[in-house]
């Protein structure tokens, strides 16, 4: 991060925070924390807007089957209650966000910028490292998130969409959300990772929960959680908590095989599929108060 507050810095924060003195406020040196603290905010909460209505949009118009939209339990004007979702929820997610920011630009991580002070080797290899362990911690922060404890405040607001569009991506009470992305900040501060392949690496994370929400399975892949497995998690609930793999739902018995008739592009848009599918969600629907739990 701080290579895009660098950037922010040189470009346009230097000069706001020069004219402070104009209007006579104390201006800020760009190490002071309350500077950091304000630039930090406005930068990722412009960023996840950005991403967020950019790739949702893009993924809208281009993958997403617009017949869904014809599902008996897709909402009036879902579209729409999605993107307030979202857009309501970024301040209070980027508030809770900075604090992990402030320690990396100051530097409390293990973020480093000489890719030769590991080598090539270990930077790809904490690829692998950085998709394995952040998987795990969301794997288990979700599936927690489903327990009757905290899911009807929390969670629920998320499945508010039965049948989601790509901007239900980030459609999330703030805390959900935010609880969500703590494996990809703790990460930092476990084990060594180059600043640019963070920064990219955070970015793919945003825009990989956009593509599980698009409703365009590219993949049969059984080892990928696709959007064909997160589809089944939303239409069922308590399946398929993963976000890249499904190894930890097959570990944690919480994984369920997409049914074919959502990999067939005749069958999913029908009538019959549809009404099925709704069938077997408002029984869930009418027993999840009293079955919602870890299993």
């Amino acid at each position: 991060m701080d290579y895009i507050l660098w950037i922010a810095d040189e470009y346009a924060f230097d000069k706001v925070y020069q004219s402070l003195g104009y209007v006579g406020l104390p201006t800020l040196g760009r190490d002071e924390l309350l500077r950091q603290f304000c630039s930090l905010m406005c930068i990722s909460g412009f960023g996840a807007y950005a991403i967020y209505m950019i790739f949702s949009t893009l993924s809208f118009y281009l993958f997403f089957d617009k017949r869904q939209m014809n599902h008996p339990r897709f909402l009036k004007n879902q579209i729409q209650q999605e993107i307030k979702m979202a857009t309501d929820s970024v301040p209070t997610m980027a508030l809770l966000t900075v604090p992990f920011f402030i320690f990396e630009v100051r530097g409390y991580s293990m973020l480093y910028e000489d890719v030769e002070e590991y080598g090539w080797p270990y930077l790809v290899c904490s690829i692998f490292l950085f998709l394995f362990l952040t998987d795990f911690g969301i794997y288990w922060i979700h599936r927690g998130l489903h327990h009757r404890s905290v899911y009807a405040i929390l969670h629920k607001p998320h499945h508010k969409w039965i049948v989601p569009t790509p901007y239900a991506s980030i459609a999330f009470h703030p805390v959900d959300g935010w609880a969500q992305s703590l494996p990809y900040h703790i990460c930092v501060f476990l084990f060594p990772m180059h600043k640019f392949l963070y920064l990219v690496l955070f970015v793919f994370v945003q825009i990989w929960s956009v593509l599980i929400h698009d409703g365009e399975y590219f993949t049969h892949d059984p080892v990928i959680n696709s959007a064909a497995h997160h589809t089944i998690h939303h239409l069922y609930f308590n399946y398929n908590y993963g976000q890249y793999f499904t190894l930890w739902d097959r570990v944690g018995g919480s994984y369920r095989k997409p049914n074919e008739e959502i990999y067939n592009t005749e069958l999913r848009g029908t009538k019959k599929i549809y009404s099925k599918q709704a069938k077997e969600v408002d029984y869930m629907v009418a027993t999840l108060d009293t079955k919602s739990k870890l299993h």
